[in-house]
């Protein structure tokens, strides 16, 4: 019996090249996203066709407690959770409503607890399982203009490390990725100037692809137990 995932955010970008990464290494799949029903049902038969796994799908608005209370029941037993949807807000802290700041927040930081308070106690039982938060550098060196962005990101950094603590002494691993500039639909805001700019910056001169990142992913899923509490950082140099 295959080991299953759970990916939120999966319907594009990182959370679908995630999918695919793990499909391929043989996992069945519980693709989550908040509205893009169609794009995960193409997702899915993609994944079933290419590579024979089970796919099951679910609309889930991961900012809402009780749907993610449904949605985790739907899923049943999962063996890995890959909290991976996220929201930006790019503009002056100032400018922000309150609405947009929650939005932001509980999207990207409260899901986390959401997934994981639901999810970690069958871990326990079975002594078993993996959680990797996905998050960004700027979790670590903060970004002006994304002020709510980067503190979600430093709040997704230290969750992850202090969940890390609680649960190593049940045999389970959590772990995150402090992703660069990843060229994904939430960076389509930029001008091609914009792009431009940031990737002189960035050492290895080019953005990454969400094929690179889903295969982080992958990576951290196979890590060695001992691996944990960790936020490893994948930029190109840049940070």
């Amino acid at each position: 019996m295959n080991k299953k995932a759970l990916i939120t955010g999966a319907s594009r970008g990182i959370g679908s090249a995630a999918a695919k990464s793990l499909a391929r290494e043989g996992y069945d799949l519980f693709l989550v996203s908040r509205s893009s029903r169609e794009k995960l049902e193409e997702l899915k038969g993609r994944l079933e066709e290419k590579y024979s796994v089970s796919c099951h799908t679910a609309l889930c608005d991961v900012s809402d407690p009780v749907q993610v209370e449904t949605m985790m029941k739907q899923a049943g037993e999962i063996h890995v959770l890959i909290n991976n949807a996220a929201v930006s807000y790019i503009g002056l802290m100032t400018d922000m409503t309150t609405e947009q700041w929650h939005q932001v927040i509980n999207t990207n930081l409260n899901a986390l607890f959401y997934t994981c308070r639901l999810a970690v106690p069958q871990m326990v039982r079975r002594r078993e399982g993996k959680i990797i938060n996905v998050s960004s550098v700027w979790g670590n060196a903060g970004a002006s203009m994304e002020v709510a962005y980067s503190a979600s990101k430093g709040g997704v950094n230290a969750f992850t490390k202090a969940l890390a603590k609680e649960l190593a002494p049940s045999g389970i691993q959590v772990n995150g990725i402090a992703f660069g500039v990843i060229d994904t639909d939430m960076n389509r805001c930029f001008s091609q100037q914009e792009i431009a700019a940031l990737q002189e910056e960035i050492p290895a001169d080019r953005l990454g692809t969400v094929e690179e990142a889903g295969e982080m992913i992958c990576q951290l899923v196979k890590a060695p137990a001992y691996l944990t509490g960790q936020i490893i950082t994948m930029d190109g140099g840049w940070m």
